[in-house]
C-alpha cells in the first residue's frame, strides 16, 4: 500500500537583496518636505530587475511598502512590468515625456510619493558623493537632470580612474563605507 502525503507547493522564487550588495542610497533627513528630491540612488547597473528589489526592500520599513516605481526609459535598456521584492510584487511603469530621465518615482499606497535622483552607475565615487549630498540638501531645489548638468559643468567627466590598489572608483566607494553610509 502506498501512502500519499500532501505537501504545500514550493514558494514562488523571489529576487532578494541577499543576492545583491546593499543599495547605495542617500536620503534627506526627516523634517518638513522641501526641494524636489527626497534623496539619491546610485545603482550598480542599468538592470532594473536586478537593482530595484534591494532598493525597495530597504525603503519598505522606512516609507511603507513600496507598491509602484516609475522611471523614464531613456537610460534603462529594459523596464520590467513587475519586480518581485521579498514576498510582494512592485509594479514598474515608465513615462518618457512626463518624467525626468534622471529621477526615480516611488509610490506607497498609504504613505505617499518620493522622488530620487538616479546617479548613473558609471559615475565616479567623488562625483556620486557630491550628487548624493546635493540631492539631500533641503536648500537645493533642482531636478535630477539639473543636478547632473551642474556636476558636469563644475567637474567635467574624466575617464574612469582606479586607485593605487587597482580598484575602480565604485569599488573604492564601497570599500570605504560608501555603501553603508546611508
Amino acid at each position: 500500500m502506498t501512502v500519499l502525503t500532501a505537501r504545500p507547493p514550493p514558494p514562488p522564487p523571489t529576487a532578494g537583496p541577499s543576492a545583491h550588495p546593499p543599495p547605495r542610497l542617500s536620503l534627506k533627513p526627516p523634517g518638513p518636505a522641501s526641494g524636489l528630491l527626497d534623496g539619491a540612488w546610485w545603482p550598480r547597473s542599468r538592470d532594473l530587475f536586478r537593482e530595484l528589489p534591494a532598493l525597495t526592500d530597504l525603503l519598505d520599513p522606512l516609507w511603507g511598502r513600496i507598491t509602484r516605481v516609475t522611471v523614464n526609459p531613456t537610460h534603462w535598456p529594459v523596464v520590467p512590468r513587475k519586480v518581485p521584492v521579498n514576498g510582494h510584487v512592485v509594479k514598474v511603469g515608465w513615462y518618457k515625456e512626463e518624467q525626468d530621465p534622471h529621477q526615480l518615482l516611488l509610490l506607497s499606497y498609504h504613505v505617499g510619493r518620493w522622488d530620487l535622483l538616479i546617479i548613473p552607475p558609471e559615475t565616479g565615487a567623488a562625483a556620486a558623493a557630491r550628487l548624493m549630498s546635493a540631492a539631500c540638501d533641503p536648500r537645493i531645489v533642482r531636478t535630477g537632470s539639473a543636478l547632473l548638468a551642474d556636476e558636469l559643468d563644475r567637474h567635467p567627466a574624466a575617464p574612469a580612474e582606479a586607485d593605487p590598489s587597482g580598484r575602480t572608483q565604485a569599488e573604492a566607494w564601497d570599500a570605504e563605507g560608501g555603501a553603508t553610509a546611508a
